[in-house]
């Protein structure tokens, strides 16, 4: 395969004249484009440092990231209007020394959230004409150092604020943009940031049709949408809530170091209140609860008197009627209770004391058996 690969040797000017530093900078540059390549070359030179691959039909599948992380000094990568349709999780992983990428005009629609780890020092980003609808901001949070971004041409309507604090240029327009409440955090952070919107007069709202053809940076928007919207957090906020949440942390895990050796004294305290209410009140029940059995259990505890102590009660209770004429001088109140004592026991004809707990039945069996 003949490759297309120029050698370009620099002494920059502030090299010579240091006396520190007078090693050279080598910037190898391979251009493949218009080659008809379905996959990235694995044979191209490794010390290449900026490689375009534009106009073919590679498509960043697993072999391409693979080989694309063998050349780990590429600076600038051109993918312009290849058939790559997705960005998979560390596809650029190993290309920490990537300044530019450019992957515009392809299909992709789908980038996944870990896309761009290891991309530390990029400082370009172009994903203009592409089918991008929806972007999770969380795949820019490795490019902290990213000051271009290029989303021109896609089909995006809504995008957060992203965490890109350095960013100085972004390219928004050629998208159905619906400026509804939602889209309010978007131009607060436009209006309040470093960043410029690069041809702001054409970026405009395609939704709704009263606010169309409106700049998404000056857009109106009434007294609802900032009450559910607040501003974005700016750059020094943003520190600020970071120390004060490191500072949280910290004390958090100190503190539960420190009380953690108690936990299992706390955990048995618990315990042992738990099941000493527990049991106070079952207690309590039983004291409460246990009489009414104890009487109801006792009221059937009634048997049939014997002849000869049946016949020695209505002697007991003929002497007992007698006593009142016996004995004039007793008071009055002598004779009711006696009275009431006497009424108290009912004798059946046939020898029995009255319980209500004896069957009629089973007493009318026993009379005709006797």
């Amino acid at each position: 395969m003949k490759t297309t690969c120029v050698t370009i040797l620099f002494w920059p000017l502030s090299m010579l004249l240091s006396d520190e530093s007078q090693s050279s900078q080598t910037e190898v540059k391979c251009n493949f484009t218009k080659k008809n390549y379905s996959l990235i070359p694995a044979d191209i030179n490794k010390n290449v440092t900026i490689l375009d691959l534009s106009y073919n039909q590679i498509t960043l599948n697993i072999t391409d990231t693979r080989v694309l992380q063998t050349y780990f000094l590429l600076t600038e990568l051109y993918l312009t209007e290849n058939n790559v349709t997705m960005l998979y999780n560390n596809g650029f992983g190993n290309l920490s020394n990537l300044e530019i990428l450019n992957i515009c005009r392809n299909s992709i629609h789908v980038i996944e959230q870990g896309a761009f780890m290891g991309l530390n020092k990029l400082k370009q980003l172009h994903l203009c004409q592409n089918k991008i609808f929806q972007l999770n901001p969380d795949i820019f949070v490795p490019l902290k150092n990213l000051i271009l971004l290029n989303l021109q041409g896609n089909f995006i309507s809504y995008f957060d604020v992203p965490q890109l604090f350095h960013l100085e240029l972004i390219i928004l327009y050629g998208n159905p943009w619906n400026c509804s409440c939602s889209l309010l955090n978007l131009q607060n952070w436009l209006n309040t940031s470093n960043v410029t919107l690069e041809n702001e007069n054409i970026t405009t709202c395609t939704y709704p049709d009263i606010l169309m053809y409106y700049s998404i940076k000056t857009v109106p928007y009434n007294a609802e949408c900032y009450s559910k919207f607040p501003p974005p957090i700016n750059e020094d906020l943003y520190n600020h809530f970071q120390s004060i949440s490191n500072s949280t942390f910290n004390s958090s895990l100190n503190n539960l170091k420190n009380s953690e050796h108690k936990l299992g004294k706390s955990w048995a305290f618990l315990v042992g209140v738990v099941v000493t209410v527990l049991m106070t009140s079952f207690l309590i029940f039983v004291a409460i609860k246990c009489p009414i059995w104890y009487n109801f259990l006792l009221s059937y505890n009634h048997h049939h008197l014997e002849e000869h102590e049946a016949e020695a009660y209505e002697d007991g209770f003929t002497g007992n009627s007698s006593s009142p004429s016996q004995a004039p001088d007793t008071n009055s109140e002598e004779t009711t209770v006696i009275f009431e004592q006497l009424h108290s026991f009912v004798i059946d004809d046939d020898g029995f004391i009255e319980d209500k707990y004896i069957d009629t039945h089973e007493l009318h069996e026993e009379n005709e058996f006797s």
